[in-house]
């Protein structure tokens, strides 16, 4: 290998394979170092293998609506866990496969070992050292478990284990209400256990609207006990775990921590790099370029401790990748922020967030799904949906929504925030009947008969 390389690529995740793919197109002279096992977080043990697990457990859900729909027998279907725990590692496994095609023929350019920066050009692995250009980090994350709780050992679970299981406790506690905790606490339950949720923060799923945070409360409620704004407590109980938070106190047989996750920076080596560093030892990154203070080092994905998405983190490391391998560095503008949750009904965010908005500029259109037609047919009639928007010219700006079809209507949304459309424009879009998006139709007209330039039409009127 050429000395120095032209660029190293420290993790093979997300973010690392879509810095190599970047990369691979402009030079040869590159390394790429993985610690562990190769593939994404999201295809091991994130976004896929928990997906999977909720199909199954939202198939077998529906048994509960068949005598609406006239449809007998629900009561005795049965499930088989350790089936489905096999499917889901089965097609995991797949998926990992999948994206570790970009590492296919790499050859001595791909080494398994921990890496350690040794300054802005030198990195240490398996007691050789490296020296590159550029150096990108896409080290990921690690679930976050505090400390005092190890002891309890097999008795907790985190994304990383969950999948491995052969089968599952009868009883068990899901700590942290965020994105991954509300979807696997809901499709835990809807599998058959026994399930208590548990949030520190008074809302779930990442939600800072206050009336769509207390409808996803109400809607996970109805199907098992959630906790929320009290801290969790767990002690050794006998074969199980007690739980206390608040007036919670109960013994379960497993703890799945969904508490987030934190960067994988421990023994990397960023002090070496001259830079300030938070409290958890991340410096502070550029979103646009994805450098390190004015360095040619690069800290994407997960590692960089924003946000947590994969096409977000994806993005990270195509940057990276572009610059890394570039004369000159460029800024290049992110995506509308969006966020989805796998409950059902789904739970989003697009553009901003409630919380990030000045109440005295934005007005906002709500719709609730308990009357809405195609929901009603579909027997998914619940839920609410709240578009925020700029009261003078009716800019679209942002959205959040406990709804049916939740993932369709926020990607709508994310398109019209992302082409800066109004109320009107938007409005003017056709609105097939019957479909959920009648439900953000519904949302805009409320929006449309508070703006200054109300009209009378959703059509816009012939020119002359």
């Amino acid at each position: 290998m050429r000395d120095p390389l032209d660029v190293i690529i420290i993790g093979a995740g997300t973010a690392g394979l879509s810095a190599l793919r970047e990369v691979k197109k402009r030079t040869q002279h590159f390394v790429v170092i993985n610690d562990g096992p190769w593939g994404t977080m999201c295809a091991r043990v994130g976004c896929m293998p928990s997906k999977a697990l909720i199909a199954v457990a939202n198939a077998f859900h529906t048994r509960h609506a068949f005598q609406e729909f006239g449809i007998s027998g629900g009561n005795d279907l049965s499930i088989d866990v350790p089936a489905v725990l096999r499917r889901v590692r089965a097609l995991r496994d797949d998926f990992v496969a999948g994206n570790l095609d970009a590492t296919v023929g790499l050859g001595e350019r791909a080494i398994s070992g921990r890496a350690r920066l040794l300054g802005m050009d030198r990195v240490s692995v398996n007691g050789k050292e490296l020296r590159a250009r550029r150096i990108i980090i896409a080290t990921g994350s690690t679930p976050a478990l505090p400390k005092s709780w190890l002891p309890l050992g097999e008795r907790l679970l985190t994304t990383d284990t969950l999948f491995e299981q052969q089968t599952l406790p009868n009883r068990i506690a899901v700590v942290g209400q965020g994105a991954l905790g509300v979807g696997l606490a809901q499709a835990l339950c809807r599998l058959g256990l026994d399930v208590v949720a548990i949030g520190d923060s008074q809302s779930v799923a990442g939600l800072t609207d206050p009336l769509v945070n207390a409808v996803a409360i109400e809607v996970l409620r109805r199907e098992f006990p959630v906790h929320v704004g009290d801290k969790a407590e767990l002690s050794s109980e006998g074969a199980g775990v007690r739980v206390r938070a608040g007036r919670l106190n109960t013994v379960v047989d497993r703890v799945l921590v969904a508490l987030g996750r934190r960067p994988n920076i421990e023994g990397l080596g960023l002090d070496a790099l001259g830079v300030a560093l938070d409290s958890d030892g991340v410096p502070k990154v550029d979103a646009r370029t994805m450098q390190v203070g004015g360095l040619p080092i690069f800290l994407v994905g997960d590692a960089n401790g924003e946000t947590a998405v994969l096409h977000e983190a994806s993005d990270d490391g195509h940057i990276a990748g572009l610059n890394a391998t570039a004369e000159s560095f460029e800024c290049f503008q992110r995506r509308t922020p969006l966020a989805i949750v796998f409950s059902e009904p789904n739970v989003a965010m697009v553009g901003k967030r409630f919380t990030e908005l000045d109440a005295s500029q934005v007005l906002i259109g709500e719709v609730r799904f308990e009357d809405q037609g195609r929901a009603r047919i579909a027997h998914r009639n619940i839920g609410i949906l709240r578009v925020y928007a700029d009261r003078h010219i009716g800019l679209l700006l942002g959205a959040e929504l406990c709804a049916p079809a939740g993932e369709h209507l926020a990607l709508l949304m994310a398109l019209a925030i992302e082409r800066a459309l109004t109320v009107s424009d938007l409005l003017r879009m056709p609105f097939y009947h019957p479909v959920f998006e009648e439900g953000l139709r519904t949302a805009l007209r409320q929006l449309s008969a508070q703006l200054p330039a109300s009209k009378d039409s959703d059509l816009a009127r012939c020119t002359k």
